[in-house]
């Protein structure tokens, strides 16, 4: 009877192939079922070239296995990525059809993918030396350092209380320990932190959708649908801490690092348990730390951007995704995931709720909403004395603008500043102008790698190119025809700020733009020092969700236009999101707030339809566009995107992968077609796009093309990739 082969050991490797390696275990050790998902260090490519991989099975090699090369060293005692993680990983790989190496790497922290061993993840804290002591018992410089060694005289400090007090208290520690003044320590069976905030009594509408969340059990999606300021975080708040109670782990997920700090502090406030927080700000240790202590079990609550949806959660009670409509939770490369769809998609194999919360569902979610697969909750009032802001359109056709505001918006920024608040200037376009060009010949600056104009900045004195960074000097001249009448065209951020200093120039101003808050958690500092004293905020999107400002009571949006008309069938949607967003910060405390829209085109219907219904009306015209065009959320589509430095290139492969796929009913192809940016950084930019009513004829069609796209020649000329469900089509 012959002998069964010995099993070996199927590693997924980070590599764009999509197929898993086979090695044999060390010398001495066999394949058990124990080895899956325990990280190996391997022997990859030519001469001494080596991997970090996860072993995804065991089985059978259809090579001889002494032929294989045997795993060098396992990273893990035990399986680092198992059970309902690994099982959610494997599904993210199927349904993107990318390589499940690389969807394993992409969900552990930089140092774990490495090969690093597991962090100590122990509560710390600090505590004075026997010379900090007596420091403190003199007299010293005043100054943070200083500050903070009074603060440790009665008693230590956790560094997550020190964190929620001072984010920058790290730097005065360090100080301190160099001086020999302080010590780290392990807080070895400490108590946690007490809360230091009591939980408000709750509005009816936020009553009723805790009771909802309190009578189910297992896996269910709630839609929470609540006009900005109406006390949606209230609600993630108390849903927290019935999910502590229980003895389980939430995890919550925002989606730009700028609110992180925010959130941490408010959670970290009420809960009475450290609050982790996971995001790409943090230094590699420290999220490998949160990382690990959740997979521990030993940290409850996680707050982090998109990658946090990997974290695992092996003790989970809740999930909530807050501004669940917000376009970061789509990865634009790599592996291009969506977190809120990840989300749902673990929650459903951990048996646990999902809140999905939003002033502006997306419209995939109101969709599901529709179609009874999510609970719709809705929170119609402010909360507290807070009540909805007026909106006033400005009708700015053939009247003057001064660096593209006119006099009337700048009236109610004065009197906004007599009355001693503060008035927010909204511009989404960073910079100072949008073009340079020649009044008499009408030249212009654009990019040389890209198909776009470069963004003037500086006040006039630099161009860059917002697609691909590229820099450069304004010329003197013209360079078609040597005037020297170069104008600025257009407004950005940095000449609105400008006007308004010259305008109101002892007025406070902030502006609030990628360019002034490029440092850790800039937003937060910047609007700390501008406190609740009168002043003007100038700022991008960046300023649109999640921040309260008790004083700000106006809202000045300028460039609505910019949003009216576009190509892209999500450009309403997301114009409509966004102005409902930035006009929530308006009037969120007990004065009345007002918002004022600058347009050339007061009678747009999409206009008219968010000012008289709201963004409930706006989503059901979108809907039913949507649905008579064939759009997502009543269609799905796939992309096939491919760049390569030279435009043949890029089409023979589009030309290629079209004739190699095998045609269906179900299932519509377009292209190739260049990209609405056809040329960026330098390479040519063409795309084919699939579609079809029902996910599962799309997927069986990814499914037969991919593999014979992989071995296309031309292949090998391009840069290519699929994104699934794409938020863009460019």
């Amino acid at each position: 009877m012959p002998v069964a082969p010995e099993p070996v050991l199927r590693v997924a490797l980070p590599v764009p192939l999509p197929r898993l390696f086979d090695y044999r275990p060390p010398a001495g050790q066999s394949a058990g079922p124990d080895w899956i998902g325990c990280r190996v260090r391997v022997p990859f490519g030519r001469g001494e070239g080596e991997q970090i991989g996860v072993v995804a099975g065991i089985g059978p090699s259809e090579a001889d296995p002494e032929a294989l090369k045997p795993v060098q060293a396992r990273l893990d005692v035990e399986p680092l990525l198992g059970g309902e993680l690994l099982e959610s990983l494997r599904w993210t790989a199927g349904y993107y059809h990318a390589p499940l190496g690389e969807v394993l790497a992409t969900a552990m922290p930089a140092t774990l993918r490495g090969g690093q061993p597991l962090p100590e993840t122990a509560r710390h804290g600090w505590r004075l030396t026997e010379a900090g002591q007596q420091a403190a018992a003199g007299h010293g410089r005043d100054g943070k350092p200083r500050r903070l060694l009074l603060r440790l005289v009665a008693h230590v400090l956790g560094e997550d209380q020190l964190e929620q007090d001072d984010a920058d208290w790290r730097a005065s520690a360090r100080a301190l320990a160099q001086r020999g003044l302080a010590e780290r320590i392990v807080l070895a069976g400490a108590p946690e932190p007490a809360p230091s905030a009591a939980a408000p009594t709750l509005m009816p509408g936020q009553a009723d959708a805790l009771s909802v969340l309190r009578a189910g059990q297992g896996f269910r999606t709630l839609l929470l649908e609540g006009v900005t300021g109406s006390g949606k975080t209230e609600v993630y708040l108390q849903a927290i801490a019935d999910t502590l109670a229980a003895g389980r782990q939430a995890l919550v997920l925002v989606p730009e690092i700028g609110l992180t700090p925010q959130t941490l502090a408010r959670f970290r406030s009420r809960l009475g348990v450290p609050v982790l927080a996971y995001h790409s700000g943090l230094a590699d240790g420290e999220r490998a730390r949160a990382w690990t202590a959740m997979a521990r079990g030993e940290a409850r609550v996680l707050v982090g951007t998109r990658s946090a949806v990997f974290c695992p959660l092996p003790e989970a009670g809740l999930i909530v995704v807050d501004e669940e409509h917000d376009g970061s939770y789509k990865q634009q490369d790599g592996i291009r995931y969506h977190a809120r769809d990840l989300a749902l998609v673990r929650a459903s194999k951990l048996g646990v709720p999902v809140i999905l919360g939003s002033a502006t569902p997306s419209l995939e979610s109101l969709h599901n909403a529709l179609q009874g697969r999510y609970r719709h909750l809705r929170l119609g009032q402010r909360a507290g004395k807070a009540r909805p802001p007026s909106v006033r359109v400005l009708d700015v056709r053939k009247r003057p603008l001064r660096d593209g505001l006119s006099e009337e918006l700048l009236a109610a920024v004065g009197a906004c500043l007599d009355r001693g608040e503060q008035a927010l200037v909204f511009k989404n376009r960073r910079g100072y102008a949008p073009v340079l060009i020649c009044h008499d010949c009408g030249w212009s600056a654009h990019c040389k790698r890209c198909d776009a104009a470069m963004t003037v900045h500086t006040g006039g004195r630099r161009l860059i190119c917002h697609h691909c960074g590229a820099r450069a000097t304004p010329p003197n001249a013209c360079p078609d025809c040597a005037s020297l009448a170069l104008m600025p065209q257009g407004a950005g951020t940095e000449r609105i700020e400008q006007a308004l200093a010259e305008r109101f120039p002892d007025a406070r101003m902030v502006r609030v733009d990628r360019e002034t808050t490029r440092r850790r958690d800039a937003i937060e500092k910047i609007l700390a020092d501008f406190g609740e004293q009168s002043g003007i905020l100038v700022g991008t999107q960046m300023l649109a969700k999640g921040h309260d400002l008790p004083r700000l009571t106006l809202v000045a949006v300028v460039g609505v236009d910019e949003g009216l008309f576009s190509a892209d069938f999500r450009a309403g949607e997301k114009l409509a999101q966004l102005l409902i967003q930035v006009a929530g910060r308006a009037g969120r405390a007990e004065l009345p707030g007002e918002v004022l829209l600058q347009t050339h085109h007061p009678d747009h219907p999409m206009l008219n339809t968010l000012l008289a219904g709201g963004y409930p009306a706006v989503a059901a015209l979108q809907l039913a566009e949507r649905e008579a065009a064939a759009f997502p959320p009543y269609a799905h589509l796939a992309l096939l995107r491919a760049e390569a430095p030279t435009e043949a290139d890029m089409q023979a492969f589009l030309r290629e992968a079209r004739e190699l796929f095998a045609a269906r009913d179900d299932v519509f192809l377009n292209g190739p077609m260049p990209a609405p940016m056809a040329r960026r950084a330098g390479m040519a930019r063409g795309q084919l796009l699939l579609g079809a009513a029902q996910r599962a004829p799309l997927h069986a069609a990814l499914h037969d093309w991919l593999p014979r796209l992989q071995v296309l020649k031309s292949a090998r000329r391009v840069r290519w990739s699929l994104d699934v469900d794409p938020t863009d089509l460019y």
